[in-house]
């Protein structure tokens, strides 16, 4: 039975004090939010209540409302796994599900298991501070409310703080801009508009074609050619939606034991030791297949130079034959990393988007952006008039979110300060001078680097077990030594080292997308399977690394 109030959205007593103390506060309403939220509630009975920025359950789901907004992991694996009820009788209807259709998954997983009764939505938390003479930890919102609670758990994602380029002019555009990390719940109607796309990952990928079917004209601006394997989006059939629900056991084990949270294992053979003839077609059977299992094929692409150039010529290849203007085709083509060791993104028809005649490429290293103006964008070589400019420029990932909500830790040191020259934490799930602070799927565990239900799970569940046998024993304070903080963080260098991952210099895994931010390579590259044996053998160890007291 819950302990929580009757109704968690009841307004705090006229002294601007909150009516009660908690045993947790969540902050963020999306995947990891919300099973946390269900974990302490209703598996511990706890008190707790869950502080939400929007007016409604979905976290980055929510906020990403661009044309196009889709998941890359397929429909089957993106979800919970935690209740096989909840499996059953939900029924994916693409294979890659859209927006819409994950926030009503979302809705739909909220409403089963009544959690928006202790979620208060247009609540943004601006400081939260721990207190070590009561153990507590006080939150203030941006309407001045107060809360406090023993323990504060941050469910705020690795990509929501979106990253708006401070380009010279932004403010003088005479135009609309738009981010795609805060769309308009709206939309936006591109109809008879000159249209500008800046960047070209992941956002900007899914973004390009769907923009280009109804724009006027759409300059899509490339400062960094980026691989992309085609989705091969269709319906899921009645015979596949049924055999997922037979085998939910064997698709949630396979999951568990793969580096990456997907449904799908590594091939356990080498690119270089397989004959060019056999290798070509296996990578057409995977283009041909299409999504991120193409980068299952062989197991040294990550891990050896070599091997990966076959994957990233292959690519190159199929670019070019699909584009037909060579000039455009030889941008596209011009890609400077390794593949996958930036986030690889899926596809549906983006390079072909390019053989449209109202789409335009520029070439940004060529002609660098110069300054926006009241009529457009100005390069070095040219302006470009547009009507709408949408910036598909990413997030401040994985620290953005976390040093926004003003976390202060034992001695008034803040979060921001500890983390001035890049994240530290112990297993991503806690950093020292931040007694009883939790950080779901935080720098220095796998999170983006995997199918993201897969370690949100995992770190909810061994949250909730570290809360319980806390419980048991009588302990209210938990926090990890700095020795274990730092043998953690050589640990996740030497993971990242042991990769091609970190010879990308402009890659968002390490920050270089926000101009000052610490270059350090956040997520740890070690595989989600090993992460889960290293969590419960700490578990098992009495929680060795952290002081309990």
């Amino acid at each position: 039975m819950s302990q929580t109030r009757p109704n968690a959205s009841t307004a705090p007593t006229a002294n601007g004090r909150a009516d009660d103390a908690l045993d947790a506060l969540i902050i963020g309403a999306g995947f990891s939010g919300l099973y946390q939220l269900y974990s302490l509630r209703d598996r511990l009975g706890l008190s707790v209540e869950l502080l939400e920025a929007a007016d409604g359950v979905g976290g980055t789901w929510y906020w990403n409302r661009y044309p196009g907004a889709r998941c890359d992991s397929e429909s089957h694996s993106y979800c919970y796994s935690f209740s096989e009820a909840l499996h059953q009788e939900w029924t994916w209807s693409e294979r890659y599900p859209e927006q819409p259709e994950i926030l009503r998954y979302l809705n739909h997983v909220a409403d089963r298991f009544d959690l928006k009764r202790n979620i208060r939505f247009g609540t943004r938390v601006v400081a939260a501070r721990y207190d070590a003479a009561d153990n507590r930890w006080h939150v203030t919102t941006e309407r001045g409310e107060h809360l406090s609670a023993r323990f504060l758990i941050t469910a705020v994602g690795c990509l929501s703080s979106a990253n708006v380029p401070d380009i010279p002019g932004r403010d003088d555009f005479a135009g609309k801009w738009y981010h795609t990390g805060t769309w308009p719940r709206e939309g936006v109607d591109f109809s008879g508009k000159r249209v500008g796309l800046i960047g070209t990952g992941s956002t900007g990928i899914q973004a390009a074609p769907v923009i280009a079917e109804t724009a006027a004209h759409l300059t899509v601006f490339q400062r960094t050619a980026n691989y992309s394997i085609p989705a091969r989006n269709a319906p899921l059939t009645p015979a596949f939606q049924d055999h997922v629900r037979e085998h939910f056991a064997e698709i949630r084990a396979l999951m568990h034991a793969t580096a990456n949270g997907h449904p799908f294992a590594v091939a356990d053979r080498s690119a270089l030791a397989t004959e060019p003839a056999e290798r070509e077609a296996i990578y057409e059977a995977a283009w041909q297949k299409g999504g991120l299992q193409f980068r299952a094929t062989f197991r040294d692409l990550l891990v050896d130079k070599a091997a990966n150039d076959t994957a990233a010529d292959f690519i190159r290849r199929k670019i070019r034959a699909v584009v037909k203007d060579p000039v455009k085709a030889a941008i596209l083509t011009d890609i400077d990393h390794p593949f996958a060791a930036k986030r690889p993104p899926i596809d549906s028809f983006y390079f072909e988007t390019f053989n449209r005649d109202n789409v335009d490429l520029v070439d940004l290293r060529a002609a660098p952006i110069e300054r926006i103006t009241a009529r457009g964008v100005r390069t070095r070589e040219a302006e470009y008039p547009l009507d709408i400019i949408v910036f598909a420029t990413g997030f401040d990932a994985m620290t953005g979110a976390l040093l926004g909500i003003g976390l202060t830790g034992r001695d008034g040191v803040s979060l921001r300060e500890h983390w001035s020259a890049g994240p530290r934490t112990y297993l991503g799930l806690q950093t020292d001078g931040f007694p009883n602070l939790f950080t779901i799927t935080g720098p220095g565990s796998p999170s983006v680097l995997c199918n993201m239900p897969v370690p949100i799970e995992q770190h909810v569940d061994w949250i909730t077990a570290c809360i319980a046998q806390m419980r048991a024993r009588g302990q209210s304070r938990i926090e990890p030594t700095a020795e274990a903080v730092a043998g953690w963080v050589e640990h996740v260098n030497a993971a990242a080292n042991a990769t091609l991952l970190p010879q990308v210099g402009h890659s968002w895994y390490l920050g270089a997308n926000v101009p000052g931010k610490p270059r350090v390579f956040m997520p740890y590259a070690g595989g989600m399977a090993q992460y889960r044996e290293i969590c419960d053998d700490v578990a098992a160890r009495g929680y060795a690394g952290f002081v309990l007291s």
